[in-house]
């Protein structure tokens, strides 16, 4: 299922809503703005009285680190991708999530390749089948081609015996 997060930017001025108008568009709760600005994620304009007003480029940094959450990023990490103005330092962050991410697309083929295999089986108890057997002792073994990773292990469909 393919999520979207439609960013609704018409408001009156530059610094217009409240913390609990922006998390109320964001689905959260306030405490999660206050957090993210504690750890430096945001820096809100204050009112009179100290309270937080929330512009436009507020609302799309919000929107940013909820997107980056989602693809399995921790706030040190969008806080680095965020603070910094140097590309190299940024890819490297960039780098180290998408090679966490293609490990746990590996595990999840590899997962889905067991279920599979169990699925086609016709033995009566699965213990006893060969191809599960080996397709539950098959480790997926990456292997990196340039600037792709290649998995290797048990193949999709394989037929139960």
């Amino acid at each position: 299922m393919r999520v979207m997060l439609r960013l609704n930017v018409d408001m009156k001025s530059s610094a217009d809503l409240s913390i609990g108008e922006v998390a109320g568009r964001f689905g959260l709760a306030t405490h999660v703005l206050r957090h993210w600005e504690a750890v430096g994620l945001l820096s809100p304009e204050r009112a009179a009285g100290g309270r937080r007003r929330y512009g436009r480029g507020d609302l799309e940094r919000v929107a940013v680190i909820l997107r980056a959450k989602r693809a399995g990023f921790g706030l040190e990490e969008i806080r680095g991708m965020l603070a910094t103005s140097d590309a190299a330092g940024r890819r490297e962050i960039l780098r180290r999530r998408r090679d966490d991410l293609v490990r746990r697309i590996e595990e999840a083929r590899a997962a889905l390749d067991v279920i599979e295999c169990a699925m086609g089986c016709g033995h009566e108890d699965l213990a006893e089948c060969a191809h599960f057997q080996a397709a539950v002792r098959e480790e997926p073994r990456t292997v990196a081609r340039g600037s792709s990773v290649v998995v290797t292990g048990v193949p999709r469909g394989t037929p139960s015996g």
